[in-house]
């Protein structure tokens, strides 16, 4: 596993994995940085043996490194305040959900199961040295006419992929880079399980 030079490691309660616990979202890149075709196989690798809901593997990846005329087109579709740095990425890579199976019934667990595959990714990327930064501000009709997505297709995130650095991000995206990691506490996320005497003890 390669470790990051800026890695920015999560308080947890108990000890964790390292590609997890070192895990974060930086919005600096490192312009000089190409993504060669091992790294990006290995990182689609990860993703295509992610567990999908009976093997229906819905997750589907549009592709397009930093010079690329496609490259252009999809980074025109991210919102302005996401443009102001995800330029200097390695890569933008479209992340769509096949949404509806063969049979033309909706696949219901297909956002979640896409959801897994980038998980997947991401986690390889953690151990191979790259940052990923995820893209939820974008133009998804916008990408959906520019690439020609069937309505089968959700387009659902935009992956940043590159090697993390600051050294041309302004502020206050500087600041954001190099601020600590906050989560909500553990006992936040739990739900009770037994609700009815949750409520009578209030």
């Amino acid at each position: 596993m390669t470790r990051h030079p800026n890695a920015k490691v999560a308080s947890t309660s108990v000890p964790v994995h390292p590609l997890l616990a070192e895990r974060w979202s930086p919005r600096g890149f490192d312009r000089s940085h190409e993504l060669g075709d091992e790294a990006l196989t290995a990182l689609l690798e990860a993703a295509r043996w992610a567990p999908s809901s009976r093997n229906s593997q819905p997750w589907r990846f549009l592709v397009t490194r930093r010079g690329e005329e496609a490259h252009d087109r999809l980074f025109a579709a991210l919102a302005p305040g996401n443009r102001a740095w995800a330029g200097a990425a390695s890569a933008l890579v479209l992340v769509a959900a096949r949404t509806v199976g063969d049979n033309g019934r909706p696949q219901r667990f297909a956002l979640y199961d896409t959801g897994g595959a980038v998980a997947a990714l991401v986690t390889q990327a953690q151990a191979d040295g790259l940052a990923v930064c995820q893209i939820g501000g974008f133009d998804s009709a916008a990408a959906r006419a520019e690439f020609g997505l069937d309505d089968t297709l959700t387009p659902v995130v935009v992956l940043a992929i590159g090697r993390h650095s600051t050294a041309d991000l302004p502020e206050p995206l500087a600041a954001h880079d190099a601020a600590p990691r906050i989560r909500r506490p553990l006992g936040d996320l739990l739900l009770p399980t037994r609700p009815e005497l949750e409520l009578a003890a209030a």
